[in-house]
């Protein structure tokens, strides 16, 4: 008999992968002298990492050079959405390397965004000031609705552990 991590595992990592490939965009929250910029970047997923490519002019290509630490999140479009206070979202929290876009990490990298995004990604990885960043998770959450929230942890982040107990109603005065 499978278990009911297994089946929650089973239901939930397809799934988690079909969103994320129905993205295109991810958006940041990166630190600018300690404090919180929101952006955002076009990505691609391998699997490596996510990979974005980023102009040191935009202040979060700025922000990455200085504070590894970065927060990202694919969200479902609010057109979408059956409850603007219930949108699927997938968020991390992870660590951006800077990669060579030279190396065999590098090329698989800026390979996975032309896929993706097309003639634009040869011509931008041209230029001096943009550069290539690898995006490791360290642990996420994925929430589908209200009271479908999972937490993602482990080697690969699916290790799997539904949020419950979240919602009281304690009334008004």
């Amino acid at each position: 008999m499978i278990d009911k991590q297994a089946r929650l595992q089973g239901r939930l990592i397809p799934e988690i992968h079909e969103f994320r490939e129905h993205c295109q965009s991810l958006q940041l929250a990166t630190l600018n002298d300690g404090l919180p910029h929101a952006s955002y970047a076009p990505f691609a997923y391998t699997e490596a990492g996510y990979f974005i490519l980023i102009s040191d002019i935009a202040q979060h290509g700025q922000n990455l050079k200085t504070a590894k630490s970065v927060a990202f999140m694919m969200l479902d479009d609010e057109s979408a959405a059956k409850s603007i206070f219930a949108r699927r979202r997938l968020s991390y929290e992870s660590q951006a390397n800077c990669i060579d876009k030279k190396s065999d990490l590098g090329v698989q990298g800026l390979n996975a965004l032309e896929a993706r995004f097309g003639d634009m990604i040869p011509q931008l990885s041209q230029l001096n000031d943009f550069n290539l960043y690898q995006l490791k998770p360290l642990k996420g959450r994925y929430v589908k609705g209200f009271g479908k929230a999972f937490e993602l942890t482990g080697d690969e982040l699916q290790d799997i552990t539904h949020l419950q107990g979240g919602h009281n109603n304690k009334g008004h005065g």
